[in-house]
């Protein structure tokens, strides 16, 4: 339990071990190494890493990947670099790229948090993506969620003037607090009266689309940094 004192830092993610499937692993053993970006403590340059000067967009927790593939696909003018800690999400990803012939994404598997702190520089990125994460319904469990003061000014320092940050969840709670945290951030400005109609290039997840049908609600919300 913890104590007052106790300060735990906030990460992107808990390490859930998963079955990887025998194609994501080929595409994790083949493709990790050419389309993976190693974790170091020092700016990236993400134009080398791409091998073009495009526009840059970071996804936090990808999941298996298909909304990631889908929104490269529909844009292949914008690059795009997706974050996630877990192994067959990671393998799902690359088996799409690979499927796909998908050249605008690479891959960073580990802790978003410190990926944003150390390789990636201010003012550097068109977008940022956070669809989905883990909501830690449970109250007593609700400081672990990502999207805190701290890490929102983070990401918004890392997003050049004009570009945006785009959110989504399915659970009202968070969303409201996910409304909150951002309306606070000064550097950022709501795109719509609250949240936003989904955009476009945000695909429909299987999931999501199960949910919208039972009645469940989707929020997305998208800030535009200032400047």
């Amino acid at each position: 339990m913890d104590t007052p004192q106790t300060h735990r830092p906030i990460r992107s993610f808990v390490l859930r071990q998963g079955y990887m499937s025998k194609g994501q692993q080929r595409a994790y053993d083949t493709l990790m190494p050419v389309l993976g970006v190693g974790y170091q403590p020092q700016v990236a340059d993400l134009d080398a890493v791409f091998g073009r000067a495009a526009p840059k967009v970071v996804e936090i927790g990808f999941g298996m990947g298909g909304a990631t593939a889908d929104i490269a696909q529909a844009r292949p003018d914008t690059d795009y670099l997706g974050v996630e800690v877990h192994g067959p999400g990671v393998g799902s990803l690359l088996k799409l790229v690979e499927e796909r012939q998908l050249g605008n994404v690479r891959v960073i598997q580990h802790d978003a948090v410190e990926v944003f702190t150390h390789m990636l520089a201010p003012a550097s990125l068109d977008g940022v993506h956070v669809f989905f994460p883990d909501p830690w319904h449970k109250k007593r469990h609700n400081k672990r969620r990502l999207i805190q003061p701290p890490f929102v000014a983070l990401l918004a320092s890392r997003i050049k003037p004009g570009g945006y940050l785009h959110l989504a969840t399915d659970w009202e709670d968070y969303a409201i607090q996910m409304l909150e945290v951002l309306s606070q951030e000064a550097t950022l400005e709501n795109t719509a009266e609250g949240y936003a109609p989904r955009p476009d290039y945000r695909p429909l997840t299987k999931f999501e689309q199960r949910g919208l049908r039972l009645g469940h609600g989707v929020w997305d919300l998208v800030f535009r940094k200032r400047g």
